[in-house]
């Protein structure tokens, strides 16, 4: 049986910042040991880009993610207690639920366990969108403006972006495992703890600092992380026994991923942590009070959608002649134009047709003008990175640009250099791209309204 009666305390077990990023096995059984109540996990996040929720798939391979479900899957139904996973394949479509809950039940199958699982799923329809649009209850996020109906209509995938109350609909209902589709980091923290009747102040600040899992230690890379909340506040402890939190390790947590390091907004409130206290209990724990929690007028669900911006081909070469790299801009300049030239002859694009990219590794490719180089560099990778509205032409202005990558001088040579191409062949086709266009939230008419709970018995005698 789940233990899901009231407590003065609740343990929540945060094995990694994200599944399928591994963890050690033996700091899953230390926090058992320690008394978990619940394990929850992360199982995705937009900080790779649209790719993922524009195509609908996992960034993580299924061989990690099943390593850790089977370990995690196996100790929840040993001690009794429910395992959550959210934002499920990555970025939380319908289609990432049912593919973890696929491994999910083939590692149940091997393993001869019988667990409940509930499916949460959180993709969102156009046409009721642009209803909620039209009604006035849609509101843009900075630094967005006013949402298009048909930025609704061009997302290839739309996902709500749920609080913890879907979830604690889902163990209230009696599931042993939770998946989840697109949920706040700290949602699937934050479920169990506020079901249970701990403060919202420590549930929400607790939820924060263990979302990355050992990140607020002194060894990210060893483990995870156990909170326990109470009353008056919560407790961080390492599951790794030579590791350690220290009070800045954990107050510095509210400093990632937040645009206010003392606010951070949630679908039914905003935490606030400006009173907020870190103590060293010992050489390894900390202990926080003073956190609050502010609940909201309007209960809101943050949007997130991708659309497709076209198709990108890309070639990667190199240079070493030193006479090039004494005037790499002047050389990237030279081939910005002739191949804007050559497409224009060849193909007869014009400029606004397509898009290229011309990124100089090992020189200022990340930065580019906000850092510029001064000194001639060793070797420069050059990236070509080709945008059109179809493959075929993506790839005929990257073919136009082989010779000009492989062979172009700058005006002064009376010599043709040769560069190196990374790969043969040289154009290497990436296939749709795409961009986020959507930053803005809905009025939630209930905090689960825009989210379909099912929930399946799943039976497996071994």
């Amino acid at each position: 049986m789940m233990r899901n009666q009231p407590a003065d305390s609740v343990k929540v077990l945060a094995p990694t910042g994200m599944l399928g990023a591994g963890f050690p096995e033996s700091t899953i059984e230390r926090g058992l040991e320690l008394g978990a109540d619940v394990i929850s996990v992360d199982g995705g996040s937009t900080d790779s880009g649209p790719y993922y929720l524009g195509s609908s798939q996992p960034k993580t391979t299924r061989a990690a993610v099943a390593r850790d479900l089977r370990v995690l899957l196996k100790a929840a139904a040993r001690a009794g207690i429910p395992l959550i996973v959210g934002s499920c394949g990555t970025s939380g479509t319908d289609h990432g639920v049912d593919w973890v809950a696929g491994i999910v039940a083939e590692i149940l199958s091997d393993e001869g366990l019988s667990l409940r699982v509930a499916r949460i799923y959180s993709e969102q329809d156009a046409d009721t969108l642009k209803e909620r649009l039209a009604s006035g209850h849609i509101h843009a996020l900075p630094p967005l403006g006013d949402l298009k109906p048909e930025t609704i209509e061009n997302c290839t995938h739309i996902v709500g972006m749920m609080g913890h109350e879907p979830i604690v609909a889902a163990l209230e209902a009696g599931a042993h495992v939770v998946l989840a589709g697109r949920a706040t980091d700290t949602a699937v923290a934050a479920a169990c703890p506020l079901m249970k009747g701990m403060p919202a102040g420590p549930t929400w600040h607790a939820a924060k600092i263990v979302e990355c899992g050992g990140q607020c230690t002194s060894n990210p890379r060893a483990g995870g992380v156990l909170a326990t909340i109470d009353a008056d506040g919560f407790t961080m402890e390492p599951l790794d026994p030579a590791v350690s939190c220290t009070p800045t390790l954990v107050a510095a947590h509210m400093l990632y991923e937040t645009a206010n390091p003392f606010q951070m907004r949630e679908p039914d409130g905003t935490l606030d942590v400006r009173e907020a206290t870190y103590t060293a209990l010992d050489d390894r724990t900390v202990r926080v009070e003073g956190s609050r929690f502010h609940v909201a007028d309007q209960h809101t669900i943050k949007l997130e959608g991708a659309r497709i911006t076209g198709y990108e081909t890309l070639s990667f070469s190199a240079v070493r002649d030193p006479h090039i790299l004494a005037n790499i801009e002047d050389w990237a300049h030279l081939l910005r134009v002739m191949l804007t030239q050559r497409v224009e002859q060849t193909l007869g694009l014009s400029e606004d047709k397509y898009s290229f990219d011309v990124r100089l590794y090992g020189y200022n490719a990340v930065l580019k003008d906000l850092d510029p180089g001064h000194d001639a560099p060793r070797e420069v990778g050059v990236m070509l990175l080709v945008n059109a509205p179809d493959q075929e032409t993506a790839t005929a202005v990257a073919k136009i640009a082989n010779p000009l990558m492989l062979h172009l001088p700058t005006p002064d040579m009376n010599y043709l250099p040769s560069l190196a191409f990374a790969t043969s062949p040289a154009e290497v086709e990436r296939g749709p791209a795409y961009e986020f266009v959507l930053n803005h939230v809905v009025d939630s008419i209930t905090p689960t309204d825009m989210f379909r709970i099912e929930i399946e018995e799943t039976s497996h005698h071994g």
